[in-house]
């Protein structure tokens, strides 16, 4: 249930409607709630218009209802428009895969759900606003509040301005990737789906002989992305009908519909109604997302630097701050313990084996291309040595330290290759010697 509500909280949270729907429901009940207050004064013959209330009778009140209502239906269309190019400025500058940072920005979405909401709620109150003669009443609380929300839309505005110039700077895109991959980690690692047997369990059993050959296949029902997989249900299922898994995807992975998710054991226990449950059990969908995918973060990183190295750019500055944010996250990741693959149920028999992310597989997303694309660039490969050398003495995994010592040997092979002068070679030669001192400091 945690796992679903996630996918769907992210779903929610990346469109650009729900926001606005849900300020736009607040206005209404917000509308009701001010227009029974100045009935409830009108009944009991209570004066409502002492200094602070809006006292020009109906005819002004309409006018400014009308005034106010008009003006934010502008201003929302101008933002949206200007939210528009801005992705259209992004997806350009910094990768499609970008869109999705600026499309859940929070602050998008309250500024445009503002202007939505006060237009919605002048529109409900000024249709209560009578000024004939056999039945006069002029809601001044409420129309007193929709000043109200005009003069929020005016500080609303100007944050959205300040705020959409910002949102473009390369600074600001690479800062929020990276710490949406710092909250993966602290999220994910160590992953539930990896853990060990519980503690004073003897465990029991493996994946038997010929499992490969004989587990029963359960298929995609869609050629989408898995965004989360769900390990709980999944541990559920195969007590409650004794199986053993393996799972040959994980988040972040594209399936075909039709090929296999996952492989289960006994296959004469796999009927249709057992497979469509393991099958409930992964999330997909048509982009991927950071639930349960650290690399997705590391790929969006690794996409702003391939473009700021690209020749039509050349912005070894946007590589560098790219090449920071993911030494920053591999620091964290280098702190913590990778999950085992096994999941074993509370007796300790083995019931999932996990298809996970491993060391080497982030260390070959972090580095693998930007080290391809930086061979000619000094600069983004004495930065890249750097970082591995301030990941060295964190690393207390062997699984992690091989990787990264096997990338920083990679740099130094091509920068002997790619770098033209002498003095830069030497650079990342000397550079080079640092990280295997620093992974041999921490290894002694």
């Amino acid at each position: 249930m945690r796992t679903w509500l996630l996918s769907r909280w992210d779903a929610l949270r990346g469109s650009f409607w729900f926001v606005p729907l849900v300020m736009v429901v607040g206005a209404v009940v917000l509308s009701l709630l001010t227009l029974a207050a100045d009935k409830a004064a009108a009944r009991e013959g209570v004066d409502l218009n002492p200094a602070w209330t809006f006292t020009r009778g109906p005819e002004g009140s309409r006018a400014l209802l009308a005034t106010v209502a008009g003006s934010m239906l502008t201003i929302a269309g101008l933002c949206f428009s200007i939210t528009i190019v801005a992705l259209q400025q992004a997806s350009t500058q910094f990768g499609p895969r970008l869109l999705y940072n600026f499309m859940r920005d929070r602050g998008n979405q309250v500024v445009l759900g503002t202007f939505i909401a006060a237009f919605t709620y002048c529109l409900l109150v000024l249709r209560t606003v009578n000024g004939t003669d056999d039945g006069r009443f002029v809601p001044h609380l409420s129309v007193t509040a929709g000043l109200l929300l005009a003069l929020a839309g005016v500080g609303v505005l100007i944050y959205f301005v300040h705020h959409a110039a910002a949102s473009l700077q390369a600074e600001h895109v690479i800062a929020a990737v990276g710490r949406d991959l710092d909250r993966a980690v602290e999220r994910l690692y160590p992953d539930r789906l990896g853990d060990g047997p519980p503690e004073k369990v003897t465990v029991t059993g493996g994946l038997p002989p010929g499992f490969a050959a004989d587990a029963a296949p359960v298929t995609a029902a869609a050629s989408e992305y898995i965004r989360a997989v769900d390990g709980a249900r999944l541990l559920r299922a195969t007590v409650e009908h004794d199986l053993l898994l393996e799972l040959i995807h994980r988040p972040g992975q594209f399936v075909f519909h039709g090929s296999p998710l996952l492989r289960a054991w006994p296959p004469d226990r796999v009927t249709d109604e057992v497979a469509s449950a393991l099958r409930g059990a992964f999330y997909l969908g048509s982009r991927r997302t950071l639930i349960q995918d650290i690399e997705f973060a590391i790929d969006q990183l690794v996409e702003v630097a391939l473009r700021a190295l690209s020749p039509g750019i050349n912005d070894p500055f946007t590589a560098m701050a790219c090449v920071d944010r993911l030494g920053a996250g591999l620091c964290e990741l280098a702190r913590r313990r990778f999950p085992s693959a096994f999941r074993y149920d509370d007796g300790g028999r083995l019931r999932v084996v996990a298809a996970g992310v491993t060391p080497a597989g982030v260390a070959d997303a972090a580095f693998h291309q930007i080290r391809q694309a930086a061979r000619t660039s000094t600069a983004v490969t004495l930065r890249m040595l750097d970082v591995l050398a301030a990941i060295g003495p964190l690393t207390r995994d062997t699984a992690f330290r091989e990787p990264l010592l096997a990338h920083a040997a990679l740099i130094y092979t091509g920068s002997r290759d790619g770098l033209p002068a002498e003095a830069d070679r030497t650079a990342a030669r000397e550079r080079y010697q640092t990280v295997l001192a620093a992974f041999a400091a921490d290894a002694a």
